[in-house]
């Protein structure tokens, strides 16, 4: 997937130097992007597209760039200066995700070698001020990077930002398919479809319960044991009940044929309407988001949503990412900790060890006893990530975790779990959490980071909530007031 987009690098510069100069600028730009692409941190390539010196080269340059389905977005660098009022009808018209690149071609000032000439050509610092008020003034949604072009840190940085633009080119594309309603008199899974297909892009719609049994009707034994050999393959087969297996196989065959079918790449499904279906998907759903499907519980169209793009984002990485549901607290004192599981339904990306298939009793959906993996998931830094409907407005909520290793063994509790403490502790995260919005389903990542879903928040321009280790509910609480007034002025 991400090896399907590529990044233009512009650079901006204008004939005051002289051809020798536009000559020398082209050769390094044409250098830098080779080197980067070598240096293997960019998950996508960079191509060196043009050293702009004019105002139709920008526009036109940005009209390319806007209908090239290839083209993930602009890193632009001023290694000259670059006036900018040139750029002004250009950047008006830029559907893409834009980042300044903040550098310069050699890293250090040459003590003997800097003269006139050596500044006409290296003004990197000069042109990046020019091109940031243009920015500003334009209130341009832009990512800004800093740094010597050769450091991993910063290369890192972009390579990180390019993954988010990616994010956004899938999400503008993406569609999602509904099993049946949201669960009834739920509050937070709701939303305005229409908005969030204006703001994201995605197209959310509802295929009969009716239809998907029918094509759980209509699978292979033939079928069915390829995936059980796969089953067997990935996971450990704890449990005698092969029947409830292969049923599960039988609806994530049916499953992924109809979303395949139909170009989508989420779904949803509630326990509340599983009509000519023997077993709620549990190892089904789990299986389909190892493979990249997104998955929302109860109707949750949002989290399956970003489950799917979150993967997409972190595509090479091996932390893993999971649909999430917060269940209780340990609120030991000075060790409180967050247990999140769900009734089926987690990623088994996120495991420490070889989950095991087990088949147990499910207390609702009125269903036969449903197969689902069981694991703990694995210690490290990670985020959850929550997209609430504000009405009027969409809200991102990303809250720094430390996932952890269980702390106690639950061997009543056979599903998948992970347990973590939140920033800036549990009892001020929860707090915050609240206060925000956040839903109780959540994306849990462990292979990207808050402010990479910042920069998803601003190039799709909806509203960003960070709780981190210095957040308090005080300063929070100013931050949403204010947050609630700019939004409802704009």
């Amino acid at each position: 997937m991400l090896k399907d987009y590529e990044f233009w690098f512009v650079v901006g510069s204008q004939f005051l130097y002289g051809p020798e100069v536009l000559d020398i600028v082209a050769a390094r730009a044409k250098e830098m992007t080779d080197e980067m692409n070598k240096a293997g941190k960019l998950p996508c390539r960079l191509v060196y597209k043009l050293t702009a010196k004019t105002p139709d080269e920008i526009t036109q340059l940005v009209k390319d760039a806007n209908y090239d389905d290839k083209c993930a977005g602009l890193v632009v660098w001023m290694h000259t200066f670059s006036p900018s009022k040139m750029w002004i009808n250009g950047l008006e018209l830029l559907q893409k995700p834009y980042c300044h690149f903040a550098t310069q071609y050699n890293r250090n000032i040459p003590n003997e070698g800097i003269d006139m000439d050596f500044m006409n050509l290296n003004q990197a610092a000069h042109g990046d001020r020019e091109h940031g008020f243009i920015g500003a003034r334009l209130r341009l949604k832009r990512k800004i990077i800093a740094g010597f072009w050769q450091d991993d840190p910063v290369q890192e940085r972009l390579g990180n930002w390019m993954r988010v633009a990616v994010g956004a080119a899938e999400s503008r594309k993406l569609k999602v398919m509904r099993f049946g309603d949201n669960m009834r008199n739920v509050a937070v899974t709701e939303g305005d479809k229409v908005e969030v297909q204006k703001k994201l892009g995605w197209q959310v719609n509802t295929w009969p319960v009716g239809e998907l049994a029918e094509t759980i009707a209509a699978v292979t034994d033939a079928e069915i044991d390829a995936l059980i050999a796969e089953y067997k393959k990935n996971y450990d087969m704890n449990t005698d009940n092969l029947a409830s297996v292969r049923y599960q196989a039988r609806e994530e065959i049916a499953i992924k044929k109809m979303l395949d079918r139909e170009g989508c790449k989420a779904y949803t499904n509630t326990f509340e309407d599983l009509c000519g279906m023997d077993q709620l998907p549990g190892l089904a759903s789990q299986h389909l988001m190892a493979q990249g499907y997104g998955f929302g519980a109860e109707g949750d169209w949002k989290v399956s949503a970003m489950t799917t793009l979150v993967k997409t984002m972190s595509e090479g990485r091996s932390g893993g990412t999971a649909f999430m549901e917060d269940y209780t607290y340990d609120l030991t004192p000075g060790k409180e900790l967050s247990l999140g599981a769900h009734m089926l339904e987690v990623c088994p990306s996120v495991a420490a060890e070889r989950p095991k298939i087990e088949v147990h009793p499910l207390g609702i959906g009125g269903k036969d006893d449903p197969a689902r993996l069981v694991f703990e998931g694995h210690p490290g830094k990670a985020v959850v990530v929550s997209l609430i409907d504000m009405g009027g407005r969409l809200r991102m909520i990303c809250q720094d975790i430390e996932c952890v290793k269980p702390i106690y063994e639950m061997p009543n509790l056979p599903v998948a779990r992970v347990m973590w403490r939140p920033e800036p502790d549990l009892l001020t995260g929860v707090e915050c959490w609240i206060q925000a919005g956040g839903a109780h389903h959540t994306v849990l990542t462990y292979d990207l980071t808050a402010e990479q879903f910042e920069d998803f928040a601003r190039i799709m321009d909806i509203e960003f909530v960070h709780i981190s280790k210095d957040t308090t509910a005080e300063s929070l609480e100013k931050e949403l007031f204010f947050a609630d007034v700019a939004w409802k002025l704009r």
